[in-house]
């Protein structure tokens, strides 16, 4: 049984997209509410668990310095690596 099968369509209301793990393309969701809205997330609970705090602030530390390298090979890595483009083309509506 699928989980939304137990709950009305308005309640959970996600989308599936598709998205990479590694050098995979695997199927996720977008979550539409919860305070992960907006995220990708691999299975519907996560979109209501709450937050990691040490997560939450070790990742604000690693930005603060190194956020521009980040961005450069995140921007290098969604051009070039076939599954990116394929992801990319995956989304398209």
């Amino acid at each position: 049984m699928l989980l939304r099968e137990l709950f009305d369509t308005q309640i959970v209301n996600e989308r599936p997209v598709w998205a990479k793990s590694g050098n995979k393309v695997v199927r996720k969701f977008r979550c539409t509410s919860g305070p992960r809205k907006g995220r990708t997330v691999t299975k519907l609970a996560q979109c209501f668990a709450p937050p990691d705090i040490k997560k939450r602030v070790k990742l604000k530390m690693t930005k603060a310095r190194l956020g521009g390298k980040m961005a450069r090979k995140a921007k290098r890595t969604k051009r070039v690596s076939p599954a990116s483009v394929m992801v990319k083309r995956l989304n398209k509506r």
